[in-house]
């Protein structure tokens, strides 16, 4: 009877401490601990790392964001990075239907491996694609570190069945193997930021991984080299500029699935995809200017960033940027705008000349209207304002 008893209380005292061991893993890494009275921020804020981080950042934060325009702190964070351009940018917004703005653009500091897609378990790559924050490690080896969702849906049917790999972090001391590095002062940034959207209710903060920044052109000519005979790799890497162009465009993120192939679609970009309905919106008050004085003749056009090529460009893929949202039934448009640059190079004035429907012009006007600054026109050494009309596809 002594000899059950003694190997019961053996069993409850082996019990207790793995379950106390357990904790303290799971408070270690934040997953568990946190009192459910408690908000997100007031946890972290009971952790060394956490709590010194932003003792020391969180004003500058605020600075920061003030002096930007932005209201701190934000409800909404997303985050980008650039593999071969080696750069992280953070986007912030506070209403689901605002469009996000760039807050900072931090450097990455070290890189691992090559452009494309992680596909195995030690292969040493930073992975490409869609991903969210799935991690706070507060006690990271590399000071402090975010967590992704690698392998997500896509990276679980294309990488290897047996070892895709795991344990991909945006994290501190500038080091790597496959991770996003940046310097500890950045991680505590973007820790802090992200630690604010979560305990503003963002349960999932979106970190998407592009090979390149599609817009520079170097990084262009060295992707185009990359996958001149590799089909495959070319082919993940527009999917993903689909996205990236559409972003550019519209300053919203689409939803991005994963297909029974492990190909990603995309809600109003993908046909496959069946757009929400659309609901009809009330007239926007778009940007309008008291100009008197146009001009016929100039010495100098205005110029878009980049010259005409690039406005093209910019046309080009803002059409197939809004194309998922013509009509039922129309597949392309063609369309005609009119509007002016004027003497400080802001386009305003923008009118349909040839459009599609009430609701998607004004949707299109909106969309132009957040076009960069051009060089004004120039006449007699002086900048005057011009009016301007283009012709353009949707599709």
């Amino acid at each position: 009877m002594h000899l059950i008893r003694d190997l019961a209380s053996h069993q409850l005292d082996t019990m207790k401490k793995w379950i106390v061991t357990c904790t303290l893993i799971l408070i270690a890494t934040g997953v568990f601990g946190q009192n459910s009275a408690d908000s997100f921020i007031d946890f972290q804020k009971s952790l060394p790392r956490p709590s010194e981080a932003m003792l020391h950042k969180e004003d500058t934060l605020r600075r920061q964001f003030a002096a930007k325009g932005l209201k701190w702190p934000a409800s909404n964070i997303y985050i980008r990075s650039f593999k071969y351009d080696s750069q992280l940018e953070v986007w912030v917004k506070n209403e689901r239907k605002e469009a996000f703005k760039l807050f900072k653009t931090y450097k990455v500091c070290a890189l691992a491996g090559s452009l494309g897609p992680k596909r195995l378990e030690g292969d040493y790559q930073v992975p490409e694609g869609f991903y969210y924050i799935n991690e706070f490690n507060p006690k990271s080896n590399y000071h402090l570190s975010l967590g992704l969702n690698y392998p997500n849906a896509s990276d679980r049917l294309l990488s290897d069945s047996a070892r895709p790999g795991g344990d991909i972090y945006i994290h501190g001391s500038c080091v790597t193997v496959g991770c996003i590095p940046v310097m500890n002062d950045q991680i505590e940034e973007l820790y802090i930021l992200a630690a604010h959207a979560k305990d503003k209710g963002q349960e999932f903060i979106p970190v998407h991984i592009y090979p390149i920044r599609y817009s520079n052109k170097k990084s262009v000519a060295f992707l185009a080299g990359l996958t001149k005979s590799d089909a495959s790799l070319k082919a993940f890497a527009e999917t993903l500029e689909t996205v990236y162009d559409h972003f550019e465009i519209t300053r919203q993120l689409p939803v991005v699935m994963t297909n029974g192939n492990g190909h990603y679609v995309f809600d109003g970009l993908s046909k496959k995809v069946a757009p929400p309905p659309k609901i009809k919106k009330a007239p926007v008050q778009h940007r309008y200017r008291n100009i008197t004085n146009l001009v016929d003749v100039v010495n100098q056009w205005p110029e878009f960033p980049g010259g005409g090529q690039n406005f093209l460009s910019y046309l080009e893929k803002m059409g197939n940027a809004l194309a998922g949202t013509l009509p039922d039934g129309r597949k392309k448009a063609y369309v005609q705008i009119e509007f002016i640059v004027d003497t400080d190079g802001t386009p305003t004035n923008f009118k349909m000349i040839k459009g599609v429907n009430e609701e998607f012009d004004d949707e299109l006007i909106t969309v132009l209207e957040k076009m960069p600054l051009w060089k004004p026109a120039i006449l007699k050494d002086q900048p005057v304002a011009k009016k301007m009309k283009q012709n353009f596809l949707i599709e």
